[in-house]
């Protein structure tokens, strides 16, 4: 009788502990609001120009040569402004994690959560579900306005794939702020961070997924495989994975990138 009383009070304490720290995370990350102002910048981005987009597609669809009128994917063209949404998405996952480096609170957070793998999975997963919250959102908004603006070229919600690609797009923007979260925790500084990431996502990425000699290893990367989720029309050059391969590719970047994380956290001391 000793011994269940013992684990269930150690149940509940460990419960309690996890409790404390998904609150504490959530209060670090209200408290701080460049957070809150990076994931609107990030909606606001990816709707304005997924709507602009889409606007003028509508405007230039009849002179579009016959190959691209063939191609069109609605859908996608609604998520036109993702390329530069996800960069504030990244720039979210960076603060939520390296900030605390910058300001030196990461000594008070690891003296109140020892367990360093409780810290950070705490941390990623109150980020994670405000970032797929915020993503989800961002993603149905960009579909719905994006459609609007195109007028009859649309494409409709329960048509085939679209339902998958909007929910995909959503997964897609959470995925790359844990995937920069992971980065941050391995690097520490914000500006290092920012310095790989940006560059890599915005241009080293794109040319290398562009450029004949490179494109097969290109389409691997997590951005390139992860976007894959959100096309409905396939295009000539498809990869050798599915819309949900291509995710699941991306997720695999992700957990690379938050168990690297874990182990210089564990390994390296608070500075």
């Amino acid at each position: 009788m000793t011994a269940v009383r013992s684990g269930e009070t150690a149940g509940v304490s460990r419960s309690a502990r996890a409790a404390q720290v998904l609150r504490s995370e959530w209060t670090k990350i209200r408290s701080v609001s460049s957070t809150a102002w990076t994931l609107l910048i990030a909606a606001v981005v990816t709707i304005a120009i997924g709507m602009l987009i889409s606007a003028l597609t509508r405007n230039e669809f009849d002179s579009m040569p016959i190959r691209e009128r063939l191609l069109f994917d609605p859908t996608f063209v609604s998520f036109a402004g993702m390329t530069l949404g996800q960069l504030a998405m990244i720039v979210f996952g960076v603060l939520v994690v390296s900030s605390e480096y910058s300001t030196g609170m990461i000594r008070v957070s690891l003296a109140a959560v020892p367990r360093r793998g409780a810290f950070l999975s705490g941390k990623v997963a109150v980020a994670g579900a405000l970032a797929l919250v915020v993503g989800m959102a961002t993603s149905f908004a960009a579909f719905f306005l994006g459609q609007a603006m195109l007028g009859p070229y649309r494409a409709r919600l329960g048509d085939p794939g679209v339902l998958r690609a909007v929910v995909g797009g959503g997964l897609y923007m959470a995925l790359i702020a844990v995937f920069s979260m992971g980065v941050a925790a391995m690097l520490r500084s914000p500006l290092l961070s920012l310095g790989i990431l940006m560059p890599f996502f915005f241009l080293v990425s794109n040319i290398l997924a562009g450029v004949d000699a490179t494109k097969k290893v290109g389409r691997f990367l997590p951005d390139q495989a992860g976007s894959r989720v959100m096309q409905v029309v396939p295009h000539a050059d498809e990869a050798p994975y599915g819309p949900w391969g291509g995710l699941g590719i991306m997720a695999l970047w992700v957990i690379a990138a938050l168990a690297g994380g874990y182990a210089l956290l564990g390994h390296r001391d608070a500075q």
